[in-house]
């Protein structure tokens, strides 16, 4: 019989231990912490190992203790209680830079506030410029963040010279401890007709890609097929490819069906396809993944005129026109400007 409880995912579990080693480091002699760490319970629900955290966080916090508020208004975040995640940031913000950093996302994000562009940038700012200690690794979030603000004009007004300014010092030379999504953004931003320098483009999703990021892999696979700022290079893409596309980056399965397709697998194109033809939530997918909505949108519209394409001619499944126009025109709703290129293929016969 099924208890009713909420399963916490694996992320969730991560979270919520890694707010309990915190306050195992804040009151070391508390044993049922320590308990708890050394031999985690994969049973034991989310919110239970929040709870237990919160109650000894409470006790910090009647104490004085701002790190114990801080840690306490992390747990309120991650419950969503924006409310109070909110008042025990501000309450801080001008002792340690991470409160004033996590004010700065939820005035970005209007959480537990109205949004405040302006006043979102102000906090990243004094987070960027603090000699805290404490700031560490969230001064290059910050930064990347002024700089995506300044992209797209929030709060500030829009600059693609300060953008690339910023993303530069929160990407330090593609250090591990830098911001990897500005490392990433700057891969983007050099890949962009009016700022196009496809050198430096593959040189900083490399660099993103060795520190981490899903989404410069897929690109990294996509630069090695084409040539694009680095030689051609079918094994060295094929590998990435596929390495992002088992990761869960959508925009590099599209591809993997694209590839597939000329190279006459149609089997394998159609299976990945109409699995990709499923996905139904792009903005929850850009966030487990950590990959860019317009990316996983781009995609997705890949996979299914491809597919559509396979149902037309009958590659690798049974011809279906009608099926075929349904899922041309899906792939349509969703990028225009993709489908046009393809179809573009399709009259110079090369699709």
């Amino acid at each position: 019989m099924a208890s009713g409880c909420e399963v916490a995912s694996e992320e969730q579990i991560k979270y919520a231990n890694r707010i309990l080693k915190a306050v195992k480091y804040i009151y070391p002699e508390e044993n049922v912490i320590g308990e708890a760490i050394e031999k985690p319970d994969s049973t034991a629900s989310y919110a239970t190992l929040l709870e237990k955290a919160e109650r000894l966080l409470r006790f910090g916090e009647k104490t004085g203790d701002y790190q114990a508020r801080f840690l306490l208004g992390l747990v309120h975040f991650e419950k969503h209680h924006y409310a109070e995640a909110l008042t025990a940031f501000n309450s801080i913000k001008d002792q340690d830079p991470r409160a004033l950093y996590q004010l700065g996302v939820m005035h970005f994000d209007g959480l537990g506030t109205p949004a405040d562009l302006t006043l979102a940038v102000e906090y990243m700012n004094r987070v960027a410029q603090s000699d805290s200690p404490q700031a560490g690794q969230i001064k290059h979030a910050a930064l990347y963040n002024i700089g995506q603000a300044h992209m797209e004009g929030y709060g500030v007004p829009a600059s693609s010279v300060e953008a690339e300014r910023y993303w530069l010092e929160a990407a330090a030379d593609g250090s591990p401890n830098a911001s990897v999504k500005a490392q990433t953004a700057l891969g983007m931003f050099y890949s962009k007709p009016e700022t196009l320098d496809l050198t430096k483009a593959f040189s900083w999703h490399f660099e993103a890609c060795g520190n981490g990021s899903l989404e410069s892999q897929g690109a990294l696979g996509i630069m090695y097929l084409h040539g694009q700022g680095i030689r051609k290079d079918m094994e060295s893409g094929l590998y990435c490819l596929r390495g992002a596309a088992e990761r869960g980056n959508v925009y590099a399965q599209g591809h993997l069906v694209a590839l597939y397709y000329h190279r006459k697998i149609f089997s394998k194109a159609v299976a990945l396809a109409k699995r990709i033809s499923e996905y139904n939530d792009i903005q929850a997918i850009a966030r487990e993944t950590g990959c860019v909505a317009e990316f996983v949108t781009k995609g997705i519209a890949i996979a299914l005129f491809y597919y559509a394409r396979c149902l037309q001619t009958g590659h690798g499944v049974k011809q279906d026109e009608t099926r075929a126009e349904t899922f041309f025109s899906k792939a349509v709703e969703l990028d225009t400007e993709v489908c046009k290129e393809l179809q573009l293929d399709i009259a110079m016969g090369k699709l």
